[in-house]
């Protein structure tokens, strides 16, 4: 206590009160225009001096709501009033508003304040002991929370309306777009997304890496590609390192492939979603192409760690994930040893390993053996044009059958059209001709014809694309192909070899005198044709190829 609260105090004047006056705006374009702040301060300052009361402090709560208590000052500000060194007896607030809105909540808060020995002053309000006064209180702490909730309806409603137009609403946009002024409506500014080149380009790079890596190594997975980009001074918009999880959402975002953002898909407050009919898409100009998005989420889900074990997509083992046991279908799991100073690894059965020989009688083979022997195999017995020409035969076949008919049906469609045509050419030179009239009969019997040729027309249109966007199989692809492999195979590093063996590769089974080399002959196809193979989790009823007799002689 100050030497002149002890002087009143001696002379029996109740002691001068020690006030803290709490500020707050809602909003953070109000406390950077000081729109609020300064007059609560000049007002609250006012009445505080009015009463006599000395103020010690102040508590500045610029942009956060009150419809709950997660307001760091405003916790400090109770932290301190519940101190036994607390320096203030009083909280003066312009309104309840500003302390609270939400009516049940303000009760509370002030009851427990009382209980340290604080009182909540407003000084706009009645305040007091009186049961009216704590009636009129609680009934303006009723209405301030109507108010809030009518206000925030009405924000929501209009937010989605300028949504709907294909407004940007002022949230910070994702990387790779920058927020533009696209028209003014009075004091208004209503805005829209546009791309950003040189964050657009650093969103097209995080795809590429995760695709098809840096052309030093082979497609990087999450972790691998947030370490590429710190190592080499790549930033996040606020100068920040890349961290997994904000390299997860940019790959995950589908905005950048879909040219559109759903807005209004969360709450924003709680994180509870909304109901799917209620969400507002706004056009945004896409960024990376949608195959390669397709391609980005097909391998996201092939190494869902719920899925896969990031052991087996990440691990340094080259074989982890497709090695077998063929007399239990375990997987064969690394174990090792030491003798001396030197260490072994194994492929060893996991049945046999975890659960005993009653399980499996288990095999064990060195590590250095076995990834050897697959590796020359593959390339020996698998990736050789011959050999791969072989095991694709009946596709390539049943191929240039599916070719032949539609070369066929083009041909077809393409002498439907010029008859078609023809047919019109002479009634218009008969109708210039003044050999017929033109009559409403002659008329629908022009338009008939006209929509049959524009039919033939769309469906050779339709083949036109559809040969445009799949790949053949042929002899030359084959051969670069199994170049490729072999290159990969022999100079890349683990995770590269793992990732190409795992492209064409579904199970390799580990028998004690042969090894099964399985896959599908469409995925086999659809990389070697250059599309996306899914490698889906779930196996599907398809032939398989293996490295057997009857197609090893």
């Amino acid at each position: 206590m100050s030497g002149f609260q002890k002087q009143q105090s001696s002379n029996g004047l109740a002691p001068v009160k020690r006030v803290a006056l709490y500020l707050r705006v809602s909003t953070g374009r109000q406390a950077e225009n000081d729109v609020s702040l300064p007059s609560q301060r000049d007002m609250t300052t006012r009445y505080c001096l009015a009463q006599g009361w000395d103020i010690v402090t102040e508590f500045v709560e610029p942009g956060a709501s009150a419809t709950d208590d997660k307001r760091p000052i405003f916790q400090k500000m109770l932290e301190q009033a519940a101190s036994p060194e607390r320096t203030f007896d009083v909280i003066c607030v312009h309104s309840f508003s500003r302390f609270y809105r939400n009516g049940a909540e303000m009760e509370l808060t002030i009851r427990k304040l009382r209980k340290h020995g604080v009182d909540v002053v407003s000084m706009t309000q009645p305040t007091g002991d009186d049961p009216s006064q704590q009636l009129m209180r609680q009934i303006i702490g009723i209405f301030d929370e109507y108010t809030s909730r009518e206000n925030g309806k009405n924000v929501t409603r209009a937010m989605r309306e300028s949504a709907k137009q294909g407004f940007w609403n002022g949230a910070t946009p994702p990387l790779g777009y920058k927020i533009i002024e696209a028209e003014r409506r009075g004091s208004k500014i209503k805005k829209k997304l546009d791309v950003d080149p040189v964050e657009a380009e650093l969103v097209r790079l995080i795809f590429k890496l995760y695709t098809e890596g840096d052309q030093r190594t082979g497609a990087l997975g999450i972790k691998e590609t947030t370490k590429w980009l710190n190592e080499r001074g790549y930033r996040t918009r606020r100068g920040a390192t890349f961290g997994i999880g904000p390299v997860h959402g940019i790959l995950k975002n589908a905005c950048y492939a879909t040219g559109k953002w759903p807005y209004g898909r969360k709450n924003s407050r709680t994180g509870a979603l909304h109901d799917p009919a209620t969400i507002v898409e706004i056009d945004v100009p896409p960024i990376v192409p949608i195959e390669t998005f397709d391609m980005v989420q097909a391998k996201l889900a092939r190494n869902n760690p719920k899925v896969t074990a990031p052991r087996i997509v990440n691990g340094p083992t080259l074989l982890t994930g497709l090695a077998v046991c063929a007399s239990c279908g375990s997987g064969m799991t690394r174990t090792g040893t030491a003798r001396g100073h030197r260490s072994y690894s194994y492929y060893t059965c996991a049945g046999c390993h975890q659960k005993g020989k009653s399980v499996c009688k288990g095999r064990h083979i060195p590590m250095g053996k076995l990834d050897t022997l697959i590796l020359e195999g593959v390339k020996a017995q698998l990736f050789e044009p011959d050999r791969m020409a072989t095991i694709l035969g009946a596709l390539m076949d049943r191929q240039t059958t599916k070719d032949t008919a539609v070369e066929e049906r083009r041909c077809v469609l393409k002498s439907e059209i010029k008859a078609k045509d023809e047919k019109l050419n002479r009634l218009y030179r008969a109708i210039e001709d003044g050999i017929v009239e033109t009559d409403d009969q002659l008329r629908d019997r022009i338009k008939a014809i006209k929509n049959e040729r524009d039919m033939a027309q769309a469906s050779l249109d339709r083949i036109a694309e559809q040969s445009r966007d799949r790949s053949t199989l042929t002899p030359e692809r084959i051969k670069a192909f199994t170049k490729l492999m072999h290159d990969k195979l022999e100079n890349g590093d683990v995770q590269a070899r793992k990732a190409y063996l795992r492209a064409v590769i579904s199970e390799i089974r580990v028998d004690d005198d042969k090894v099964s080399i399985i896959g599908d002959k469409a995925t086999l196809s659809a990389v070697i044709a250059g599309q996306n193979g899914t490698n889906a989790n779930v196996s599907g009823f398809v032939r398989k190829w293996r490295t057997r007799h009857d197609s090893n002689v």
